[in-house]
């Protein structure tokens, strides 16, 4: 097969992943929702007091093919969501794509301010821990650890205590503006920042071993030099593959975090929507996240490739530079990689 063939036929299946990771959030949201007790019809009618009357009960749920059997309302639902018709909400009584479309910005916001900072955490800490030495070491991995264990509720509550309780600052509740994302951004990167950077940790063990890197610093290059020129690259490689992972996780915290800071998102939107048994939101809001994770996780696939050519093409796949010479990160003829080695560090351009 040729490598355009390869790379079609990868496309081709990323594709199909991505359209059955979708369908099967649509089908595992819809029968869920519907197996929590409780009558989705008092949702329509205003909730459990609205002391609607039985004709009116069974209006509603004839209105919004509730009285048909399941799987047909299911078939009838995939059929709106194949045209992204996710319906109206029960409760406010709009189009949930138009709700969905005012909520999703804050949180998205909200999660890619908390990635970048749990990036920027995970990565100066394996900087210092290698320039630090041992103890430095044994700090960052411990407090890596530390972090990645601990609930957002728990540093949510801890960061109101001593910035909102102690210090007196307004910080309780979020702000409309940048000071407002500081604290729900800090409590969800905490957790994913520990967690990038025990996996870039792992790499980092691997590569500071490697001959390259062993040359860098007998040419004279200083610890921070090696580590940003070198070591970084290779170590970033499994922590961005994790990226999408992280990205999802982000969004789902902000389901705690929007709460507790009472900070509009559609987290928040997403728990009211649950309590009160609003079934079209809370699918629509389900199946947009969805989307919105499958395409993180295709950007952080293409990024992986982009730091790591052996990717590109599958394990072995790789080809030589033109002229036989070895470009960057690319093994030389006659050293085409295979399976075994395929998690081996890559030859930045200029190493030895």
């Amino acid at each position: 097969m040729s490598a355009l063939g390869g790379r079609l036929r990868a496309l081709a299946l990323r594709l199909f992943g991505a359209v059955a990771v979708i369908w099967a959030v649509v089908t595992v949201t819809f029968l869920a929702v519907r197996a929590v007790p409780g009558d989705p019809v008092l949702a329509i009618l205003g909730g459990p007091g609205s002391n609607a009357t039985p004709e009116a009960v069974e209006q509603a749920r004839a209105d919004h093919g509730l009285d048909q059997p399941l799987w047909l309302q299911y078939v009838r639902y995939l059929g709106r969501v194949a045209v992204f018709d996710l319906g109206d909400s029960y409760d406010l009584r709009r189009p949930v794509t138009a709700i969905v479309g005012e909520q999703l910005p804050p949180t998205l916001g909200l999660a890619l301010v908390a990635l970048v900072l749990a990036w920027t955490l995970a990565v100066a800490f394996s900087w210092w821990s290698m320039r630090g030495g041992r103890v430095a070491w044994a700090i960052a991995s411990f407090l890596e650890a530390v972090g990645t264990v601990l609930p957002h509720f728990w540093i949510a509550t801890v960061l109101i205590a001593v910035f909102a309780v102690s210090l007196g600052l307004p910080v309780a509740v979020s702000r409309p503006g940048a000071g407002g994302l500081i604290l729900p951004a800090v409590t969800l990167a905490i957790p994913v920042a520990g967690f990038l950077g025990q996996v870039m940790r792992e790499r980092m063990l691997d590569t500071l071993e490697q001959p390259f890197v062993v040359a860098a610093r007998a040419r004279g290059l200083g610890d921070t030099q090696v580590y940003f020129r070198h070591v970084l690259r290779h170590a970033a490689v499994p922590a961005v593959a994790t990226t999408g992972w992280a990205f999802g996780s982000l969004v789902s915290g902000a389901v705690v975090v929007e709460t507790i800071f009472a900070r509009p998102g559609l987290g928040r939107t997403l728990l009211d929507a649950v309590m009160i048994r609003d079934v079209p939101l809370v699918c629509g809001a389900l199946i947009v996240v969805a989307i919105v994770y499958v395409l993180v996780t295709l950007a952080t696939e293409l990024a992986e490739r982009l730091l790591d050519p052996r990717i590109a093409g599958g394990a072995g796949a790789v080809e030589p530079a033109p002229g036989g010479a070895a470009g960057p990160g690319t093994p030389g003829p006659g050293s085409v990689r295979g399976p075994a080695d395929a998690h081996a560090p890559i030859t930045p351009a200029g190493a030895p």
